[in-house]
This record gives structure tokens, C-alpha cells and sequence, in this order.
């Protein structure tokens, strides 16, 4: 072999390493980026979770002073205000991981804040027998926040089902299912209406 052949030789296989090394790194980029996606998306979910539970605490943060200023004009509606501290304890006690952020969950989260949304309906619907107390300034106040809180609590839900919604789409389109299947990136579940639990106390008195 002379020395021209031997020099064409070894340039084309640089050529040749040179390329694969292209390829090599266009895919690593490829996966990576796809994989890194994934993570900011599941983050996302895991973020807009935590701000559904941030505006439910904030509810139930509400409702001992709520109570306990109705307590003051209606100690005898003692059945309401038993079911609403009692619908409180199970809705505070009700949490989720959010990495197991699944339908089963979900819905007993849901279900547990529904009955407390049932609950204060209740005891609102109640307050309209006694004026004196729809008239109490701090009970005003309380009822202006509770009705700030459950648009919040509306937002909020929406804002993760959306989060939900994007991450899903993501994992599942061609080729990032492939990827996903690979690092255990799985569907995640959202907020599903059901008859009453996802409608919030009414708290107007006009």
C-alpha cells in the first residue's frame, strides 16, 4: 500500500468516526432533551398539586373561626357545626404523595373535600335563619375570604388539570412513549367532576 492510498484511508475513516460521532451525539442530545422535558413537566404536575392543596388548607384553615362566630348566634345548630368540624378533621386528613399522584387518590381526596363542601352548605344555608349574624362584621369578613378562597381553589384546579393535561401529551406522543416507558414516566390523573363534590358552598347572603 503506498502512502497516498494509506493517507486516503485513514481520512476517510476519520471521516467515518467523525460522522458517527455527529450521530452519537445528535441522539444523546435527542434523549436528553426529551428526558429533561419530561422532568420539568413532572415537576410542573408535582408543583400545581401543591398549590390545589396550599388554597384547600387555606379553606379549612377558615373554617374553626367560621364556627365558631356562628356558634356564638346559633349554639343550638349543633348537628350543622358537629358535621362541618367533623367533615374538616377528614378532608385535613386525606393527603397524597405527589409522586402517586393516581386516579384512586385522587378521588379520595376529592370525595373527602366534597363532603366538606356538602358540610359548609350546609351551615351557611343554615346562617340565613339568623340576621343578627349575617350582619356580624367578622362574620362578613370570613365569608369574603371563603369566597376568595374557593375561586383560588377553582383556579388552582384548573391550573393543574392543565399541568396534568400537557405532561400527559408529552409522554404519550411518538417517540417520547418510548422514553417514558423506559425511566418510568406514567400518566398522571386529574381533577374529574362528580355530581356535587365539585361544586363549592354558595357564601353569598345578598
Amino acid at each position: 500500500m503506498t502512502l497516498r492510498s494509506t493517507k486516503i484511508t485513514m481520512k476517510k475513516s476519520w471521516i467515518i468516526i467523525g460522522v458517527i460521532l455527529v450521530v452519537v451525539f445528535i441522539i444523546y442530545r435527542m434523549f436528553a432533551g426529551t428526558y429533561n422535558e419530561m422532568v420539568t413537566l413532572d415537576e410542573s404536575v408535582t408543583t400545581a398539586w401543591s398549590n390545589v392543596e396550599t388554597q384547600y388548607q387555606r379553606r379549612s384553615d377558615l373554617i374553626p373561626n367560621l364556627v365558631n362566630t356562628v356558634k356564638g348566634y346559633a349554639a343550638h345548630e349543633e348537628e350543622v357545626l358537629t358535621g362541618v368540624v367533623e367533615a374538616r378533621a377528614k378532608a385535613t386528613s386525606v393527603t397524597i404523595d405527589p409522586s402517586n399522584l393516581d386516579a384512586a387518590s385522587i378521588q379520595r381526596f376529592q370525595a373527602a373535600q366534597g363532603q366538606l363542601n356538602s358540610a359548609l352548605s350546609r351551615l351557611l344555608v343554615t346562617v340565613e335563619k339568623y340576621p343578627d349574624l349575617k350582619a356580624n362584621q367578622n362574620f362578613l369578613e370570613l365569608q369574603a375570604q371563603l369566597e376568595g378562597t374557593e375561586n383560588r381553589i377553582a383556579v388552582a384546579r384548573d391550573r393543574f388539570n392543565g399541568s396534568v393535561q400537557g405532561y400527559n401529551t408529552y409522554i404519550r406522543s411518538f417517540p417520547n412513549t418510548m422514553l417514558a416507558g423506559m425511566f418510568g414516566f406514567e400518566r398522571r390523573s386529574q381533577f374529574e367532576a362528580s355530581e356535587g363534590a365539585e361544586n363549592a358552598p354558595s357564601v353569598s347572603f345578598d
